[in-house]
């Protein structure tokens, strides 16, 4: 038995608190994770607020965590206590039906949530199974990796899932904590970058992390000088848009693929994706292998996440700056509880 040291809210909309739990006897596949780092994103403040109606509180947040393996169970493979890990939104998936089978654990009927009947990462310690314990490059900065555990391999997976070509042109609707890391995997990908962003003050940092070109995401007479130009096209927002100018500007046999949650229904006319033999798609955070893949080619190509760091200790305060819409672009907490 483990006793763990964690921050937690008691109903929605609480502030975090400190609270106390025990961990069970560790069980024969799973993995204690020490956490040294743990991202905070909207999904988050989502579960929080119990916004998707699946939370059970007392809640401990966190799901974008890097730490060190202090205890395995005797059927563990691969790892070793000592060896720096990440865990993002699943913790254990059933490793028997066929998705799991056939290497799409994310996609597992049975699969486990980090934060959903579960304590996560605003702890000192959580616990997996050890195949979603994925090992760290050394080649990259261990404070800022968290946030690829979710945000990061949330933009990844629809870049393989869908097949996307080193020729394509390609468009991401968005500037934030999901955007910005798209724009780095798609151009060392091979791929020519456009941006849509409501936020002309971020360009010049768009141009940076690798945009080839920026244009307005609520300017439809931009975005119609476009049409036909793009063979894939990311939404990594959480609003709605005017959807069928964006399906405009695909090309034949283009793709819209969305990993924002959006409010409202996308509503589109049948013949917008008829006439092109067009075709609009969703997808989950991914699985243990494409989290692998995107580590390896993060560490080949030097792509990490622009972030800001707060003590854990201060974990509302951080809140209240992501609230706020301020965070660049994604906001790591450093666990120090024993200070």
């Amino acid at each position: 038995m483990r006793n763990v040291k964690a921050f937690a809210a008691n109903s929605e909309k609480e502030p975090l608190k400190p609270f106390e739990y025990s961990l069970p006897e560790i069980g024969p596949e799973q993995v204690d994770i020490k956490v040294t780092y743990c991202g905070i994103c909207h999904s988050d403040l989502s579960m929080l607020n119990n916004d998707w109606g699946i939370t059970n509180y007392p809640i401990v947040p966190g799901h974008e965590i890097v730490g060190t393996i202090v205890e395995k169970g005797n059927h563990v493979k691969g790892l070793e206590i000592g060896n720096k890990v990440g865990l993002g939104w699943f913790s254990e998936s059933c490793m028997h039906c066929y998705q799991c089978l056939s290497g799409n654990h994310n996609l597992c009927a049975q699969r486990e949530q980090t934060l959903v009947n579960h304590y996560g990462g605003f702890a000192e310690y959580v616990r997996c199974h050890w195949v979603w314990a994925s090992l760290l490059p050394n080649e990259l900065e261990v404070a800022k990796l968290g946030p690829m555990f979710c945000g990061g391999i949330t933009v990844f997976n629809p870049i393989v899932q869908a097949n996307v070509q080193p020729t394509d042109r390609v468009g991401v609707i968005g500037m934030g904590g999901l955007g910005h890391l798209a724009i780095q995997f798609l151009r060392k990908w091979g791929c020519e970058v456009t941006v849509f962003t409501s936020s002309p003050d971020k360009a010049e940092e768009a141009k940076r992390l690798g945009a080839h070109h920026i244009s307005s995401s609520r300017d439809n007479s931009e975005i119609e000088k476009l049409s036909g130009t793009f063979d894939f096209i990311l939404n990594t927002t959480n609003a709605n848009l005017d959807w069928n100018v964006y399906l405009s500007a695909l090309a034949p046999k283009g793709r819209f693929h969305t990993v924002g949650v959006i409010p409202d229904p996308i509503s589109i006319p049948a013949f917008s994706i008829i006439s092109g033999q067009k075709s609009i798609s969703g997808s989950p955070l991914g699985s243990p292998a494409t989290i692998n893949q995107m580590l390896d080619f993060s560490a080949r190509h030097s792509i990490l996440p622009v972030t800001e760091e707060f003590s854990m200790n201060d974990v509302n305060d951080a809140f209240e700056h992501l609230k706020t819409g301020k965070a660049r672009y994604r906001i790591v907490l450093r666990s120090d509880f024993n200070k």
